[in-house]
């Protein structure tokens, strides 16, 4: 199955940090810019691509929405803006974490010029709902984690206050999960 790895910011060797990802079998990267300086994003997006080659895939990911930058009636105009640069950069893809807004998405879509995709979560549209509009990839991010946690809290809170276990029963079996690592 192919692996993505999110990369952070590519760390202090954008180049060294990629050929560990290659290394270790991953296709593809996400590098995030933290929605700082443009200039800097577009440096590690070109150094990902040089050291991966057309073999890796490089997700840019624009953190305008994910973090609230600038004033929010010229976040589009800022995205749209920041994927040109790293679409020049050698960008295979572009991340925008934060929109899940069907109608910003279809203003996006019509303007980047990469395949773009999104971090959804509860309450958010569907996957089918999102290609209608031309997303290529939904990603849960930490959502799974999250979600296990919140699951492990509720039990742990249970036992600690009733010395029950009833959350526990939607659990897979030891068996199932057994399967599922196979």
């Amino acid at each position: 199955m192919p692996v993505t790895a999110d990369v952070e910011s590519g760390g202090p060797d954008v180049a060294e940090t990629v050929r560990a990802v290659l290394a270790a079998g991953a296709v593809g990267i996400n590098i995030e810019d933290g929605g700082g300086a443009v200039e800097l994003h577009r440096d590690r997006v070109a150094a990902a691509r040089e050291a991966g080659g057309r073999d890796l895939f490089v997700n840019a990911r624009i953190d305008v929405y994910l973090f609230g930058i600038g004033d929010p009636e010229g976040r589009a105009a800022e995205t749209i803006s920041r994927a040109g640069v790293y679409a020049e950069a050698g960008a295979d893809g572009i991340f925008v974490p934060g929109v899940t807004d069907l109608d910003l998405l279809r203003t996006l879509m019509a303007e980047i010029p990469l395949p773009v995709n999104v971090l959804t979560g509860p309450r958010a549209p569907t996957v089918d709902e999102f290609a209608a509009v031309g997303v290529r990839r939904v990603s849960v991010g930490t959502g799974l984690a999250q979600a296990a946690y919140a699951a492990a809290d509720r039990a742990a809170r249970e036992l600690l206050a009733t010395g029950t276990y009833r959350s526990l029963e939607d659990a897979l079996s030891y068996g199932e999960l057994q399967k599922l690592l196979d």
